[in-house]
């Protein structure tokens, strides 16, 4: 680590900032983590596309089908692949306490800059507020590595903007993922901003959210590596045009990518969020892979309805 766990907050707010991506994890025919494939990848994310960070093995990269050894893995890989090029912040999410804890400590002895820990899912309970606080607080005592938050539906509940507030105050907690309704992330925004960068993964408000609330993290999903090539950066240059304070030009550069959206997201099976993503990345040139099950693959149809939008929206290749 670069920083002391009293520096936490510190260090991250002066260099967690920018672009982060959500990484896909390619598989092979056969289900092994291509890690040539991974390698490649990072490279282009990272030295071609500008991209700043690189959330680990989330729920995009597949982690519920990976062993703990293979998130460990992953975790080894991306350090290596990124270098001196990007930031990493690995995802530590787990059911059992105990592989949360395991990766975390992992993850702080491999090099990398950041963990990001899901609100776990929590059955029975009405009332979550300080079983969260238990939680966050042992990891927070567990590790000196800068840790963000991550709310988001599928806990089955949401993390209030007050409850965030109050987990802000823990020494080496950074940030957080917070994916909920724009009125809440601006409280919570409002609250909380002068100890951890809140961000959300929806690339659409994320422009706003730079204009409007003063954001400087995008934490992240897999627009950023989708919606752009090494020749077509709009994500990118409306963002450092937004950053630059040319609030005129950083609009006009995202209204552009608008039919790119629509065929990106119109053309996705609901059912198929992985296996559409790494078809879109074969398009763009990059390594894709297979998905793992239970995951379902695209058909031929689903293919050719993909491929016909994606070479009629206007992205450069």
């Amino acid at each position: 680590m670069n920083y002391t766990r009293s520096d936490a907050k510190e260090y991250a707010r002066a260099n967690m900032k920018g672009i982060w991506a959500a990484a896909l994890m390619p598989f092979t025919v056969d289900h092994r983590i291509d890690e040539d494939g991974f390698r490649a990848n990072v490279h282009h994310w990272t030295q071609e596309l500008g991209i700043e960070g690189l959330f680990i093995s989330g729920k995009q990269g597949e982690f519920f089908s990976m062993t703990l050894e293979e998130r460990k893995r992953t975790f080894d890989l991306a350090v290596e692949a990124t270098g001196d090029h990007g930031q990493t912040i690995m995802s530590c999410s787990d059911q059992n306490f105990d592989v949360v804890l395991d990766l975390a400590q992992h993850a702080q002895s491999c090099g990398a800059d950041y963990i990001v820990v899901h609100a776990p899912a929590l059955h029975f309970h009405t009332e979550q507020d300080e079983t969260l606080l238990r939680y966050y607080s042992k990891i927070s005592e567990s590790v000196d590595i800068g840790i963000a938050l991550w709310s988001h539906p599928s806990s089955g509940y949401l993390m209030s903007p007050e409850l965030c507030n109050r987990l802000a105050d823990l020494e080496n907690v950074v940030a957080i993922k917070y994916s909920v309704d724009r009125s809440m992330y601006a409280e919570l925004t409002a609250l909380a901003s002068d100890r951890i960068q809140v961000s959300t993964a929806s690339e659409p408000e994320w422009l706003d959210n730079i204009l409007e609330l003063d954001w400087k993290l995008y934490l992240c999903s897999s627009p950023p590596f989708l919606l752009q090539s090494a020749k077509d950066r709009r994500m990118y240059d409306y963002t450092q045009a937004a950053l630059a304070g040319d609030a005129d030009k950083a609009r006009d550069i995202s209204r552009s990518l608008d039919p790119v959206r629509d065929a990106l997201w119109g053309t996705r099976p609901p059912e198929k969020p992985h296996s559409h993503q790494k078809y879109w990345q074969e398009l763009l040139g990059q390594v894709g892979g297979a998905v793992r099950f239970p995951l379902l693959e695209l058909t031929d149809e689903e293919k050719a309805i993909t491929r016909e939008a994606f070479e009629q929206c206007g992205l450069e290749v």
